[in-house]
């Protein structure tokens, strides 16, 4: 679990297992979370974004509870 801003955002076993698919180890997955772009899309929804060597990495979450984000899929966008 991470705070970003008033957010606890926390990692579903989903995310972690299409981190392993795609080759995203989870250093750098928290690293997007802490310090990436937040973009905001549909009701409930946020993409947490950050540019690397490799390409950009997008956590996508959604807003639960009243302070809550649960990611459930990270990917990565090739240049």
């Amino acid at each position: 679990m991470i705070y970003r801003n008033k957010w606890l955002v926390s990692f579903r076993r989903h995310a972690f297992i299409q981190a392993i698919k795609r080759g995203v180890v989870s250093d750098i997955m928290y690293a997007t979370v802490k310090h990436g772009r937040i973009e905001e899309f549909g009701k409930n929804y946020v993409r947490f974004v950050n540019e690397y060597k490799r390409g950009t990495l997008v956590c996508v979450g959604e807003k639960k509870e009243l302070n809550k984000i649960y990611i459930f899929t990270v990917e990565w966008r090739y240049k």
